[in-house]
C-alpha cells in the first residue's frame, strides 16, 4: 500500500497560531495564553493536528480548486457530515463519523430536515465512519521556548480603557504528513469500525454509478482519474494554505517554507530526523539524517525526492543539502512548484501503481 509521507516546516517569527484561552488568576481577566507542551526542558508551544486540518480544509473551500466540501448537520452537542464520499471530497480525504443521537428531539428534527430526505429511518440511526487517509501529526517548535506576554487596551471609547494581554513566540513548527493513497476513493461497507464508509443508500448510488468492486466485493472505487484529481487538490491546497489564530496582529503565513517527502511503499514516515534545531535552536536540516533515510529505506521509495524550500529561510544550508543528494534522484525548488510537480507526478501513466 503506497502512501505519500512527508515532512514539513512553518516558519512563526512572532506568531500566536494556535491558543489555549484565558488564563485563570492573571492580571487580567482576558489574557490569552498560547498552547504549548511543558517538559522539563522547556515549554515548546504547538499547534493541534485539527487546527492544522482545519486551516487546510478551509484553505481548500476559499481556493478556485474546484474543492467539494460536505454539508454539516448539528444536534444540539452531535454535528456530522453528510458522510458521503463519493459526492464530497472532503469525506473521503480527512474521514468522518456519522453518529445521529436517538434522542427524541434530535429525530424530530431530522425528520423535518429536507436535507436528509433521502434517508430511510433505519439508515439515519445507522452509525457510518472513515479512517482518515490524510494524517498530520502534531506541529511542535524544534526548540524550547518563554512565550513573550504582549499587553494592549481597547482605547476607543469614553472612559477609562480596557486592558488585554495575550501570548506569542518566534520559533519553527515542525510537523509529519501522510496520505494513504489506497484508500483514496475507496470506500468499505465492512461492519467494522472505521471500514463501515457507506450505509444503503450510499451503496446504492455507488451500484447505480457502476463503481468498481474493491478487495473481494467489500468495497468499491472511484475510477483513477478521479482518485488522482482529488490527491492533486489536495497537494495544492497545502501549497496555498492561510489560517491561524492572531492573524489580524501578526499576520504569520502559514504555508510551508520548507518540505520533503516522497511516495513510499509504506506508512512509516521515513523524514521524522531529518530536521532538528541547533545549537541555538533553529532549524537544521540534517543532512546525514537524510542520507541515511534514503539509503535505509531505499527498497520503500516509489517517486523521486521532493523538496520544497523557499529561498531565504535556511539559504546558507541549502548547497550543503543539494551535495549530499548528488547521485540521487530529487526535486528541489519553492514549495508550491514542488507541491505542483508531485501533483502532476500522480497523473503520469507510469506511475499508476502509486493509487493501487
Amino acid at each position: 500500500m503506497a502512501h505519500l509521507s512527508g515532512l514539513l516546516l512553518i516558519d512563526a517569527p512572532a506568531s500566536a497560531l494556535n491558543n489555549a484561552g484565558p488564563i485563570p488568576g492573571e492580571r487580567v481577566d482576558n489574557k490569552t495564553a498560547v498552547k504549548f507542551i511543558r517538559t522539563k526542558g522547556g515549554a515548546y508551544p504547538y499547534v493541534s493536528a485539527q487546527a492544522f486540518r482545519y486551516w487546510l480544509r478551509s484553505s481548500l473551500e476559499g481556493s478556485d480548486l474546484g474543492w467539494r466540501p460536505a454539508p454539516v448537520y448539528r444536534e444540539k452537542k452531535v454535528a456530522y457530515t453528510d458522510a458521503n464520499p463519493m459526492l464530497y471530497w472532503d469525506d473521503d480525504l480527512f474521514g468522518y463519523m456519522r453518529a445521529p443521537s436517538k434522542d427524541l428531539e434530535a429525530v424530530e428534527a431530522r425528520e423535518e430536515d429536507e436535507s436528509q430526505a433521502d434517508l430511510t429511518p433505519v439508515e439515519k440511526d445507522t452509525i457510518v465512519s472513515r479512517v482518515s487517509p490524510f494524517k498530520v501529526s502534531t506541529l511542535v517548535s524544534l526548540s524550547p521556548v518563554t512565550p513573550t506576554d504582549d499587553f494592549g487596551v481597547m482605547a476607543r471609547q469614553e472612559g477609562h480603557p480596557v486592558p488585554h494581554e495575550h501570548q506569542f513566540y518566534k520559533t519553527t513548527l515542525k510537523g509529519m504528513f501522510g496520505l494513504d493513497l489506497r484508500s483514496v476513493g475507496t470506500f468499505y461497507h465492512r461492519e467494522k469500525a472505521g471500514y463501515r464508509n457507506l450505509d444503503t443508500p450510499r451503496k446504492q448510488q455507488a451500484q447505480g454509478r457502476s463503481l468498481e468492486a474493491f478487495d473481494n466485493d467489500r468495497a468499491y472505487r472511484l475510477p483513477r482519474d478521479e482518485r488522482v484529481e482529488r490527491v492533486q487538490t489536495l497537494l495544492r491546497g497545502m501549497a496555498l494554505m492561510d489560517g491561524g489564530a492572531k492573524q489580524a496582529l501578526h499576520y504569520t503565513n502559514v504555508a510551508p517554507s520548507f518540505m520533503v517527502c516522497a511516495v513510499t511503499k509504506g506508512g512509516n514516515n521515513p523524514f521524522g530526523h531529518v530536521v532538528n534545531p541547533n545549537t541555538r535552536g533553529e532549524p537544521r536540516v540534517n543532512s546525514e539524517a537524510l542520507s541515511e533515510a534514503l539509503e535505509v529505506f531505499s527498497d520503500q521509495f516509489l517517486s523521486p525526492l521532493y523538496v520544497g524550500w523557499v529561498r531565504g529561510f535556511m539559504d546558507d544550508q541549502r548547497e550543503g543539502v543539494e551535495n549530499s543528494l548528488t547521485g540521487r534522484k530529487y526535486v528541489l525548488d519553492h514549495p508550491r512548484s514542488v507541491f505542483e510537480r508531485v501533483a502532476e507526478d500522480f497523473a503520469l501513466a507510469e506511475n499508476a501503481g502509486w493509487l493501487d
